[in-house]
């Protein structure tokens, strides 16, 4: 009966060891188990230079959602960048989304400054006005080789 026991408490251990990984497996990999309930907006930008796909989406440094898909628009040459937002989040058509980095030479992420007016942009919609990300090494050069 005694070893019964034992071999019940080892067993649940590794049970419970199991949970943990798996739990911790799901937290660590950014994967959404139970559809976190989020709509699609897409914008277009002429560079997004180091952005990812997976990376955040804010507005006043609030993590709104994420960069679901990045793509080549053939015909302009332009990226057009699929983000997936909360679906709290509504965001106004004069909407802009521009690319920023995290510190000097941090993660690329999307940053959405909120319009003013009453017309939202529904699921699948477009934020027309968007600001490119900034190359450092063409401002860099710029200001060494400009001729005065």
């Amino acid at each position: 009966m005694k070893r019964f026991n034992v071999e019940t408490a080892v067993g649940l251990f590794l049970v419970a060891g199991f949970v943990c990984f798996a739990w911790l497996s799901v937290k660590l990999g950014d994967v959404n188990l139970f559809g976190h309930p989020t709509y699609s907006v897409e914008a277009r930008f002429g560079s997004i230079s180091g952005l990812k796909e997976g990376s955040t989406v804010e507005i006043a440094g609030v993590r709104i959602g994420k960069v679901a898909k990045i793509r080549l628009n053939p015909e302009d040459y332009e990226a057009v960048v699929t983000m997936e937002l909360d679906q709290g989040v509504r965001l106004s058509e004069d909407s802009i989304a521009s690319i920023r980095t995290a510190g000097i030479i941090g993660d690329r992420y999307v940053d959405i400054a909120p319009g003013g007016m009453e017309q939202y942009i529904e699921a699948g919609g477009r934020i027309l006005e968007t600001e490119s990300a900034i190359n450092l090494e063409e401002l860099v050069s710029k200001y060494i080789f400009e001729k005065k």
